[in-house]
């Protein structure tokens, strides 16, 4: 019996140690162990391949960049056979060993804590110049430490004038990023003197997103704070507050509306004048995001004053681009003729000219509770994943290149370009909003790794170069929000995250409550379908979803541990050459 016994002890020692290498190599699900691993990437592709018995798939978009993979495989994996020393394989379970293990498996509450501290600063740089400087123009320029507004000698310069009005921009801008701040006593100040001094009477033309989501969604986001009930940022309000940012809400909503009048698809024109409508010499092209990201804003202010106009135009519009999806491919284009229908640019991607209009569909769908919404959003999502995405179909799992999502031509889906640009790093955050958080992690790594790499992300990179396109950084909030809703670890006694309201950030990171007044309409819909929106129109050639998940992909056991397995941590390093 003696022998019997040893013997089963020795098929149990080996097979616990099988396992144990297992889990060593990252093939396994992540139990809490840190193992090192002692092979680079390329060799552990090559033992997927040895086991699975498969070849490098042909659409591998590291192919690109590196080309065919493993040309000389055999020959150095030989060589390195033969000179390497024997090594035991429990030298592979030397967690302390994994440089990702030990720079990202902790946050610790001093770093928390001086890096709040340092995000103030910066915020208080910026804000305190601003006052001291520039207000109450829109902006301070840095070079001169000067104020300036619009550009009125050139009208021309629409990178200074779609963006300023001559209405103390910056200021409207920070409300409620003071509250955020815990700064209760300069947000009153702040509010007073905006009810003092800002005027939109003003001969000024500026671009109706821009004005949008930086002037009215702040106004809105500050009035709602300002009256919550509940006072989740303590008690912010002041004695002869009358709802006036509400006011000058409607009032400036009022002023773009001009925009959406005398189209012949109901797509509003790209900018208005604040004091005399559209332009003469108004063009007729705009890009989807433009004329698609309105809904928020203009939903919420109707549902806040009881006035259907405004989401009902904005609505209006989001429904006329839709319809004018590609029925191969079920995507947008990126730039419309809003008179005749026509799309003047035919990319279809994630970044410039989109983004925020995917986004504000399902941000829509959250705060407002309407079905079409979301089921424009699984459209377009499901689209997105056929046509865009490229790489492996789990992020945390399996071989292949890690996630990507491509520009492509919205007809045929094939790739039209190798970029990418800064503004898709909101897809991520958008991801998690939708519950596809294993997709999120992954794609989050890549635009963090060209962070890591640069210090910054590029407006545009090249991922089959590596290098960017574009080659500055003009502080875009993308990726912060991406990172916030992945990883919320960074101020936990904030309000937003001790209130018992549930808060959703604009495209431009105002901060709106998801309330259940916004769930409510004072008006009948005369025309709730208007125009064919909601027929159900499936695209011809449909391949199946690639990669739609939700958040129970996410075992349990994982939340406890690196959220990328360090394997593919150091392969997307690699992919943008981070070394």
């Amino acid at each position: 019996m003696q022998w019997r016994s040893i013997l089963v002890g020795l098929v149990v020692l080996r097979l616990s140690l099988s396992c144990m290498l297992w889990l060593a190599f990252g093939l396994g699900p992540s139990w809490g162990f840190n193992f090192h691993l002692g092979f680079n990437l390329h060799k552990l592709d090559l033992l997927f391949r040895e086991e699975k018995e498969t070849e490098p798939r042909d659409n591998s978009w590291s192919e690109r960049i590196h080309g065919p993979r493993y040309e000389e495989t055999e020959t150095t994996c030989a060589s390195a056979g033969e000179e390497s020393p024997k090594r035991s394989y429990l030298s592979f379970f030397d967690g302390n060993k994994d440089e990702y293990v030990r720079r990202y498996s902790s946050f610790p509450d001093t770093l928390k804590a001086k890096m709040k501290d340092m995000a103030k600063e910066m915020f208080y740089f910026g804000y305190d110049n601003y006052m001291k400087y520039a207000f109450p123009e829109d902006e301070l320029n840095p070079i001169d430490c000067e104020g300036r507004g619009p550009d009125v000698q050139n009208p021309s310069n629409i990178n200074i004038n779609d963006v300023l009005g001559n209405y103390s921009l910056t200021l409207i801008d920070t409300l409620d990023t003071l509250l955020v701040l815990g700064n209760v006593s300069e947000f009153q100040r702040a509010v007073k003197l905006v009810i003092d001094t800002v005027s939109f009477d003003k001969d000024s033309t500026v671009q109706v997103f821009e004005a949008n989501i930086r002037i009215l969604g702040s106004l809105i986001s500050a009035h709602i704070l300002l009256t919550d009930p509940k006072h989740p940022f303590g008690n912010v309000g002041f004695e002869g507050y009358d709802n006036e940012l509400l006011h000058l809400a409607h009032d400036l909503a009022v002023r773009l509306l001009p925009a959406f009048e005398n189209t012949s698809t109901g797509i509003p024109y790209p900018r208005v004048n604040l004091k005399n409508g559209v332009p003469p010499d108004s063009v007729n092209e705009t890009c989807t995001a433009g004329a698609g990201s309105l809904l928020v804003e203009f939903g919420i202010l109707s549902r806040l004053i009881g006035d259907s106009t405004f989401e009902w135009v904005a609505r209006r519009a989001v429904r006329a681009l839709w319809n004018l999806r590609s029925n191969e491919t079920g995507l947008l284009g990126n730039v419309v003729n809003i008179q005749t229908g026509q799309w003047v640019g035919k990319q279809s991607g994630l970044g410039a000219g989109m983004d925020s209009f995917y986004e504000y569909l399902l941000k829509s769908y959250i705060l407002f509770g309407e079905k079409e919404d979301y089921r424009m959003f699984t459209a377009a999502y499901e689209s997105i994943q056929n046509h865009m995405r490229r790489g492996r179909e789990s992020c945390n799992e399996g071989e292949g290149d890690p996630p990507l999502y491509v520009n492509v031509n919205m007809f045929s889906g094939e790739i039209m370009n190798t970029w990418i640009d800064s503004l898709q790093a909101f897809f991520p955050g958008l991801q998690v909003l939708n519950g596809d958080v294993d997709d999120a992690i992954c794609l989050h790594a890549f635009y963090y790794a060209i962070w890591k790499r640069f210090g910054a992300l590029p407006e545009r990179y090249n991922w089959q170069l590596q290098a960017p396109d574009v080659l500055f950084y003009p502080l875009r909030p993308e990726l912060v929000e991406s990172t916030y809703l992945l990883y919320q670890l960074f101020d936990e006694d904030n309000p937003l995250h001790k209130s018992d309201n549930k808060y959703i950030f604009t495209t431009e990171g105002h901060v709106v409550p998801i309330d259940k007044r916004f769930r409510e309409k004072q008006w009948n819909d005369d025309f709730p379908c208007e125009e064919g929106a909601l027929t159900e129109r499936e695209p011809v050639n449909q391949p199946a979803p690639r990669n739609i998940s939700n958040c129970n992909r996410i075992p349990e056991e994982r939340r406890y541990t690196l959220p990328l397995k360090s394997i593919y941590m150091r392969q997307i390093d690699h992919m943008v050459g981070v070394f």
